[in-house]
């Protein structure tokens, strides 16, 4: 078996970080996999929603260590070497981009540990199904780096620039239940359930309107950044694209009948 699993069921495609001897720390094989396996959802119709969790009890430990871009020597490196790294570091978090951006709701499922760039890549998706003993923590500032995988995006969006900062600068490990309750993570269940409730969450993200979603989505990440009136502006074009859509057109139709809607993402 590789460094990630897939797998496919009603709608769902699930991707596992299988690196358990690691806690599935990441490193640049991993992040390349999940890159493409992102790309390959984000353009699947098949695919209605996309979960990434971890094996054997971990999400992520965050960056591998033994994996991080260095420079050898003693002496004070020049500028010139950081150009390769940073490369490096760029694309190998284009996952975190593309989970936030692909037209379909995303969900990480953490089922333990997460932690610095593993963190930040479960910030990413849309939603977090946690456990609610499982440790959070940015880890960041712990080892004397600044983080990555865009989580200094995405947290204060999450819960507020000053828990942000609080979080990041102290490193602080929180359990799910508290990440709860500071509204870091969508959803937490206990162990005796959390299989069949993560599933049943992510299978009940697949039943919903796809189409429509990824408007939602496009109108949410424009109106982080755009005036009011260009927000205004994109939701009229998607909502007078949404109303031709069949999804659309069906769920009225089951309004009118009093029946449940069921969308098929068209």
């Amino acid at each position: 078996m590789g460094d990630l699993l897939e797998t496919f069921e009603d709608g769902v495609l699930t991707l596992t970080m299988n690196r358990p001897e690691v806690r599935n720390a990441l490193n640049v094989p991993l992040a390349q996999s999940l890159n493409e396996a992102a790309r390959r959802a984000a353009d699947d119709p098949a695919v209605r929603c996309l979960v990434v969790t971890g094996a054997g009890g971990a999400f992520s430990a965050g960056g591998d260590i033994n994996a991080f871009p260095s420079s050898d020597g003693d002496d004070a490196p020049s500028p010139t070497p950081l150009v390769p790294q940073v490369h490096t570091l760029r694309q190998a978090v284009e996952f975190s981009r593309l989970v936030h951006e692909m037209p379909k709701p995303t969900l990480a499922v953490i089922p333990g540990p997460a932690a610095g760039a593993g963190l930040s890549l479960a910030l990413a998706c849309d939603l977090r199904f946690c456990l609610d003993t499982a440790k959070l923590t940015t880890a960041f500032s712990r080892i004397g780096v600044s983080g990555d995988c865009g989580g200094s995006y995405f947290l204060p969006k999450i819960v507020g620039a000053a828990k942000a900062r609080e979080l990041y600068f102290t490193s602080e490990v929180i359990t799910g239940r508290e990440a709860y309750e500071i509204g870091l993570v969508t959803r937490v269940a206990g162990a005796e359930s959390f299989e069949e409730e993560s599933r049943a969450f992510a299978r009940s993200l697949a039943d919903l309107p796809t189409v429509a979603i990824g408007f939602i989505k496009k109108n949410l990440n424009a109106a982080e950044d755009a005036t009011m009136s260009d927000t205004f502006d994109l939701e009229a074009t998607h909502m007078a694209l949404a109303l031709e859509t069949d999804d659309h057109k069906r769920a009225l139709q089951a309004f009118v009948n009093r029946e449940p809607a069921v969308f098929e993402g068209r």
